[in-house]
């Protein structure tokens, strides 16, 4: 089953942006492949947030042009592999999210999985570690930084943080992150996710293994549903990457 019909897994934007931050984006897209017939969602939920990070890519494009960084973007929907997961993670291909039943997930053959891992999972990682190999040839650390939106309201409750900063073990640019974000909005640390949920997987694949500053932020999606809102957030994290980066 071939279900590259959206092009290679990785697209790479302002590949010779001369920041040392590499920004990644790995639920930019809602694309899902015309052969998965829609994964058996309608329209309004292949359009919401269980498909896509909401505003996340508008804004991380923003970001890239602001810090003159590259920046990596996923070209398909999360509900048809989520790279930020590893293949052997249930929510990698998930059969539910959140309360919504993904129909075109449920009861995958191992061939079905092993398809999506080869043309998507696969070839977004080696795209990524590849461009940073070539990025470290230039003598300049690649700083690593994944961009996510996430929603108001969880499981009916209400989501009262505005920004989160994400990291594993690697606390570097995530402490210097918080310890400078002003307070005109609500920023935490590991919140509404941590590495206990998993979320952190391509930081550690890339950032972690190699030893890179790395911290993963997670936007409120409300706040950037639309180009107002990603252009005042792009602005927001691009000051103050820069301010965190000169005192790490």
């Amino acid at each position: 089953m071939n279900l590259l019909d959206n092009g290679a897994a990785a697209q790479i934007i302002n590949e010779n942006g001369t920041s040392p931050i590499v920004l990644v984006c790995e639920h930019a897209s809602l694309h899902i492949p015309a052969v998965l017939s829609g994964l058996g969602l309608d329209e309004d939920d292949q359009n919401a947030h269980i498909a896509y990070d909401i505003g996340a890519e508008a804004m991380a494009r923003k970001m890239a042009d602001q810090l003159n960084a590259p920046l990596i973007v996923q070209k398909y929907s999360r509900l048809v592999y989520d790279c930020n997961r590893p293949p052997e993670n249930p929510s990698a291909m998930p059969e539910k999210s959140e309360i919504t039943v993904i129909p075109g997930n449920k009861g995958l053959s191992e061939t079905q999985k092993a398809a999506r891992v080869e043309q998507i999972y696969l070839p977004f990682h080696q795209s990524v570690s590849d461009f940073l190999d070539q990025r470290l040839q230039s003598d300049v650390e690649p700083v690593f930084v994944t961009i996510h939106s996430f929603t108001a309201t969880y499981f009916g409750k209400p989501r009262s943080v505005e920004l989160g900063v994400l990291h594993d073990e690697d606390t570097r640019l995530g402490d210097a992150m918080l310890e400078h974000a002003p307070g005109d909005y609500i920023a935490r640390r590991n919140d509404p996710y941590g590495p206990e949920d998993g979320v952190t997987h391509t930081l550690n694949l890339h950032g972690g293994a190699r030893g890179f500053k790395n911290v993963m932020l997670e936007v409120r999606n409300d706040l950037i549903a639309d180009a107002a809102g990603q252009a005042i957030w792009a602005a927001r994290l691009t000051g103050l990457l820069k301010r965190s980066l000169s005192l790490t």
